[in-house]
């Protein structure tokens, strides 16, 4: 039997923690089918539990330092 992922879209700031409601840094597509949402801080927090019922998870968590481009910035 052959599972093929679909590539993940990208989370948004409509996306929100299961445990906390603040805005989602990570999906995590379970083994047993279904999907959670964490922050940065609960991701961290359940990692270690996370990865052993975890498919897959999307980390997005370098949203959270990234620097945005400014209007110009890429016109130079």
């Amino acid at each position: 039997m052959t599972t093929v992922l679909t590539p993940a879209t990208p989370l948004t700031a409509a996306d929100r923690c299961d445990r906390c409601n603040a805005q989602a840094y990570l999906r995590v597509v379970l083994l047993s089918g279904g999907e959670l949402l964490f922050c940065a801080h609960h991701g961290r927090k359940f990692e270690p539990e996370l990865k052993k019922i975890a498919a897959e998870i999307q980390d997005e968590t370098e949203k959270l330092t990234a620097t945005p481009v400014t209007a110009g910035e890429d016109e130079r």
